[in-house]
């Protein structure tokens, strides 16, 4: 059989925008989330898409238009499988909302290639609260900077006054590309100046931790209502920015290597960086999931393999420590040789304690001999490859903590391109039947090693990839 051309496979046509800044700390992830609540309010079905790994700000877009968020990479995600989401969701949506990382033109994988590769335009959001002309300056340089790039033009963030959005309008060498002035965002009226989505370290505060999120972004919508880019009529949404999304080449449908398997995965406040496709990926592989909250107190559901996600332990360490009976399940899983797979806090909450940022220790479950001790700075921050031996995992770190432990080191990540005793990745440690590092996996980089991980015997690729025999020791 003749493959299909990529000229003769099917198109979905959708309405679809980045959106970027000049600068991380600009306001892209309020803008995005507002876009998406006020198309959602319009009645439009609206997908939100995230340039690069991601587990805080998809929380908030999820909450604005009512749908999973994925990250979008062409190196993480691999450029088929970024036009293969795309492609579906352009099939049963209005409106395609990517938010951008970083500065525009940022990174080896920046989100201004991104929107090239694809044919989408590009929203600036620029915070112009310390500027006048030079707001137009930045502008004609986003603009020129790069001919092959469309700008559908430039909102101006945290504006102070009409007056002040009057002085950026008219610096503008091109009328053409303003969109607008958000005026600062605040639901408090003593704190005007407050973000209207607060932070902490590793990002946003989740939108779940925040009764009233979904009225911040209500407040945020409304906002950019009054705005020209709110006040843009939906035909000309539909002239200006839809584009045609190929279908991806046919591709064999991923093996059912985990039918029959119970995956038990922590979900709460402690442990919510979870990808939605990780997710999918475990359902395509036969596996039926079972969430539980170690945070709420409750036990670990039965199982025949557990996964601790990343999140944030840190902030809630009492809890963690007070689930006696979790723990005793705990031990009793890792007893029965039955294995674990934990990212980054989820193997922090596996060590015997935590240092806080005050020196004070504070006890946790103990499963894996190790101790963690909280930094001020980041520890580590990245994509990253692990070559394992059923073929290479790809995702990302992000840390504040550092780990000190007497585990076995079986594997360690690398920086994208580079061996794995370059110095530059995470390792990987095992106790029993036990796995865990600061590594993020991507599950659909190597459905093969997830599989593996949780306990399915999977053909070797590369025997050398880890220490002999680590994986069953």
């Amino acid at each position: 059989m003749t493959e299909m051309t990529v000229q003769d496979r099917p198109t979905a046509s959708c309405v679809a925008l980045l959106i970027a800044a000049p600068a991380s700390g600009q306001g892209k992830t309020t803008v995005t989330a507002a876009l998406a609540r006020l198309h959602a309010r319009q009645g439009r079905r609206v997908q939100v898409f995230k340039c690069g790994p991601d587990f805080l700000d998809p929380q908030w877009l999820r909450l604005a238009s009512g749908q999973p968020v994925h990250a979008l990479d062409r190196w993480m995600n691999g450029e088929a499988d970024v036009r293969a989401r795309l492609f579906q969701a352009a099939q049963c949506n209005d409106v395609l909302l990517i938010e951008g990382v970083m500065g525009l033109f940022d990174g080896a994988n920046s989100a201004a290639e991104l929107a090239k590769s694809l044919g989408i335009a590009a929203v600036v959001v620029v915070d112009a609260s310390a500027m006048a002309a030079t707001f137009g300056a930045i502008a004609h340089g986003l603009q020129h900077y790069d001919p092959g790039l469309q700008l559908a033009g430039v909102l101006a963030n945290r504006v102070a006054t009409a007056h002040h959005g009057e002085m950026l309008r008219s610096g503008l060498r091109d009328p053409a590309l303003w969109l607008g002035a958000m005026n600062q965002v605040s639901l408090d009226a003593a704190k005007p100046r407050a973000n209207l989505l607060p932070e902490r370290h590793l990002g946003l505060v989740a939108a779940h931790e925040l009764h009233d999120a979904a009225e911040r972004l209500d407040a945020a919508a409304d906002v950019l209502a009054q705005t020209p880019l709110g006040q843009l009529a939906w035909q000309q949404w539909q002239q200006r920015w839809t584009v045609a999304f190929t279908a991806p080449a046919p591709t064999a449908p991923v093996p059912a290597w985990l039918a029959g398997r119970r995956i038990a995965i922590a979900r709460d406040a402690a442990f919510s960086f979870i990808y939605t496709a990780n997710l999918e990926c475990l359902q395509a592989m036969g596996a039926e999931l079972a969430f539980f909250s170690p945070v709420a107190g409750e036990r670990l559901p039965a199982c025949d393999a557990l996964w601790l996600p990343g999140g944030y332990p840190e902030l809630h360490l009492q809890a963690l420590k007070a689930n006696a009976g979790l723990q005793l399940d705990l031990q009793a899983h890792v007893e029965q040789r039955k294995p674990v797979w934990a990212e980054c806090g989820g193997m922090v909450a596996l060590a015997e304690g935590l240092t806080d940022l005050d020196s004070r220790w504070h006890s946790l479950w103990g499963l894996l001999p190790a101790q963690a001790v909280m930094q001020q700075r980041l520890a580590g921050l990245g994509m990253q490859q692990l070559q394992t031996p059923w073929g290479m995992l790809r995702g990302h770190t992000f840390h504040y903590s550092k780990l000190q432990s007497e585990a076995q080191q079986v594997a360690r990540s690398s920086r994208p391109g580079q061996a794995a005793d370059s110095g530059t990745g995470e390792a990987v440690y095992q106790q029993g039947s036990i796995h865990a590092s600061y590594f993020h996996a991507w599950f659909p980089s190597c459905p093969q090693a997830v599989a593996a991980l949780l306990g399915v015997e999977m053909p070797v690729v590369d025997p050398q990839a880890w220490h002999s025999g680590a994986l069953n020791a």
